[in-house]
């Protein structure tokens, strides 16, 4: 899952980084306003983490862009400011959730967790598709009631399309969204994950519909 941490108080952005990452997120960061309006309004995040109180352009200002120019990501809010009137402010200006400074980073995790899941129309942390059962809390498959073992992007590939199990997905969205910048985002690298995948999950259960993309066995079959 790609996540944009926008923060310019480098301690937590890097305390941000450290939490999500483990559990599963690319977390791309950003330090100002306008940086942020441009990344939100040209790239496809699976969440903002936005803290409102930004250099260049606040936070809600760049929120308000962002939803004027029809762009639906979650959003989730931090800022150090307490007023429940700014809280509704911010909701009111998009933001899908919003989180006070300061805040315990494990909370902050579950809140990323619901949210993504929430975007897909996925109210539970566990999903299923035929054998095959996730679960994004604690970062663990099942197939036929076999644990599996994976590796972190292995996992974010699958849990990837078990999220969107109701469509095709094609190669570049995950290409874009298992992959942060400092990594190959050719297509024979995406065939690789899937090859090893496959030989964990057994023939038939990641299925590709060629010149479309990849979905999960007895879905958009």
């Amino acid at each position: 899952m790609r996540v944009l941490s926008v923060e310019d108080d480098q301690r937590i952005a890097a305390d941000l980084k450290t939490a999500l990452e483990p559990v599963g997120y690319r977390v791309e960061t950003c330090t100002n306003g306008l940086d942020a309006w441009f990344l939100g309004d040209t790239e496809d995040y699976d969440l903002i983490i936005l803290d409102l109180g930004l250099p260049q352009m606040d936070g809600l200002s760049v929120l308000k862009k962002w939803r004027a120019n029809g762009r639906e990501m979650p959003v989730l809010v931090l800022t150090a400011r307490g007023a429940w009137t700014e809280r509704v402010e911010g909701i009111d200006a998009g933001a899908d959730d919003y989180l006070p400074k300061p805040f315990r980073m494990e909370e902050l995790v579950a809140r990323t967790r619901a949210l993504i899941r929430r975007s897909a129309g996925r109210a539970s942390a566990c999903q299923s598709v035929g054998d095959l059962t996730l679960d994004t809390n604690r970062m663990s498959a099942l197939i036929g009631g076999v644990p599996l073992s994976m590796t972190a992007l292995e996992f974010r590939l699958l849990s990837y399309l078990m999220l969107h199990r109701d469509r095709i997905v094609p190669p570049t969205e995950l290409l874009e969204h298992l992959y942060g910048d400092d990594e190959s985002r050719e297509a024979n690298a995406l065939e690789a994950v899937i090859a090893r995948l496959r030989r964990k999950l057994g023939s038939g259960v990641i299925c590709t519909r060629r010149g479309f993309g990849y979905f999960l066995k007895g879905d958009s079959a």
